[in-house]
């Protein structure tokens, strides 16, 4: 089970500020245009994902449970 914190690195208690940073870090590193890796780009759209559902505020409503590739 993966969480919205875990896929960004950043612990459950993270400012606004620590999440943009650690999303803009995340989707830096494993953006297709600069990581030719295969699973880049899966990676990138989970990212994303990640982000989006920690600030849409909707973090508290539910759980973000994805069963994909974990950036590290």
């Amino acid at each position: 089970m993966n969480d919205a914190y875990q896929i960004l690195g950043i612990a459950k208690g993270a400012s606004a500020a620590e999440i943009k940073r650690a999303y803009r870090k995340q989707a830096q590193k494993y953006h297709p245009d600069k990581n030719s890796d295969p699973g880049a780009e899966a990676s990138f759209k989970l990212i994303g994902e990640a982000f989006e559902f920690l600030t849409s505020g909707r973090s508290n409503s539910g759980a973000f449970v994805k069963q994909k590739h974990v950036p590290k």
